[in-house]
C-alpha cells in the first residue's frame, strides 16, 4: 500500500477527471488491486480485492492530510468501491457527492455517477482516444460534412467531442437506453441540441438501418469485452469488424477498441486481416500516461485503420 500512500502525499488536485494512481498496471508491487481516480470534486478509491477497515482508515488519513495542504478549508469528498468476487460495494467515506455530478475533460462536460455501479459514466482510460477524435475531425475542412458512427456508444462521450470538433452528424448506437439518455444529457450540457441521433438497438439486428445512414468518415467500435446477451469479444468481434468496409467512406477511418486483459493486439489485428483485409492498419493509439502498464498487451487497446481510396 505504500506506493499508493506516497502518491497521495504528493498528488495535485486535478481540475479534470483523470486517474491518479494505477496499481492495476503492475508497476507498484503489492498495490495491484488499488486505483485512485479524480472526478472533481470527488476522489474515488477502488480495490479489486477485499480490504480491512484499518487499511481504509490509513488511506483516509493520508487523503485528509494532503487535502488540507492543497485545499485548506475545503471539504474532502471521497468514495470507496470494492470490486471483489463478482460483487460491488460502494461507500461514501467523507464529504458529499454533487447531484448532478458534472466533470470536465479538455473543456468537455460529462455527467458521472460515482455512487452506483462499476461504470461511472466516463471511461478515463479512453482520454487519448477522445483527444485523437477531436484532432482528426478538426483537421477536416469545415465545408466537409463529416459523418461519424459511434457503436457501443455508452454515454456518447466520443459523439460530443466529434461535434465540438466540427462533425456534422454523429449516429450513436447502444443497447442501453439509460446510457443513451445520459448521452443526450451530455450533448445538452455542451450546447448541442442537434447533429446527433441515438439508436437504442442491438447493433447486430440493426445493420440495415446503420448501413443506410452511411457511409461514414469515422466509425468508432468500442464494445464491452464480455457482456452476456450483448457482446462477447471472442465470439462477436469477427462478425462486427467484417461490416467495417461497407460502413466506411473511401479513406475513412475506423477506431477499433478492446479492453480485455486476456486478449492482445494480435487478436484484433488477426480479425481485421481476416474479416476486413482491405483496411490498412495505421497505428495503435497510446493510453494516458496515468494508465502506464508493465504489460501493455493487457491494457486498453485502441487501433486505427483506414479504408482504401476510391
Amino acid at each position: 500500500m505504500q506506493a499508493l500512500l506516497d502518491t497521495i502525499a504528493t498528488m495535485d488536485l486535478p481540475a479534470d477527471a483523470q486517474r491518479i494512481f494505477h496499481g492495476r498496471g503492475g508497476l507498484h508491487p503489492g498495490c495491484e488491486h488499488w486505483t485512485l481516480d479524480a472526478y472533481p470534486p470527488v476522489l474515488v478509491l477502488t480495490s479489486f480485492q477485499p480490504v480491512d477497515d484499518a487499511a481504509l482508515a490509513t488511506i483516509g488519513t493520508a487523503l485528509a492530510a494532503r487535502w488540507a495542504q492543497r485545499a485548506p478549508g475545503q471539504a474532502l469528498n471521497w468514495v470507496f468501491q470494492c470490486r471483489a468476487e463478482g460483487q460491488t460495494d460502494t461507500r461514501l467515506m467523507a464529504g458529499a457527492v454533487p447531484d448532478p455530478h458534472v466533470v470536465s475533460e479538455a473543456g468537455t462536460l460529462y455527467k458521472v455517477y460515482v455512487l452506483r455501479g462499476q461504470n461511472h459514466g466516463l471511461f478515463l482510460d479512453m482520454a487519448e482516444g477522445r483527444r485523437w477524435v477531436r484532432q482528426h475531425v478538426a483537421a477536416h475542412p469545415k465545408t466537409y460534412a463529416f459523418k461519424v458512427l459511434n457503436l457501443f456508444a455508452y454515454t456518447c462521450a466520443f459523439s460530443v467531442v466529434a461535434l465540438q470538433a466540427g462533425a456534422k452528424q454523429v449516429v450513436n448506437v447502444d443497447m442501453g437506453q439509460g446510457a443513451l439518455a445520459i448521452g443526450q444529457q451530455n450533448h445538452r450540457l455542451n450546447g448541442f441540441n442537434t447533429g446527433a441521433s441515438f439508436l437504442a438497438h442491438d447493433i447486430f439486428k440493426t445493420w440495415g438501418k446503420i448501413t443506410r445512414g452511411g457511409p461514414y468518415d469515422l466509425v468508432i467500435v468500442d464494445p464491452p469485452s464480455y457482456q452476456k446477451g450483448s457482446f462477447v469479444a471472442t465470439k462477436d468481434y469477427a462478425r462486427l469488424v467484417r461490416r467495417l468496409p461497407e460502413l466506411l467512406a473511401p479513406e475513412g477511418h475506423a477506431l477499433v477498441c478492446l479492453n480485455a486483459p486476456e486478449l492482445d493486439t494480435a487478436f484484433l489485428q488477426t480479425h481485421l486481416q481476416e474479416q476486413a483485409p482491405t483496411l490498412r492498419f495505421v497505428q495503435r493509439l497510446p493510453n494516458p500516461a496515468t494508465f502506464a502498464d508493465a504489460s501493455p498487451e493487457r491494457a486498453l487497446k485502441v487501433l486505427l485503420y483506414q479504408a482504401p481510396p476510391l
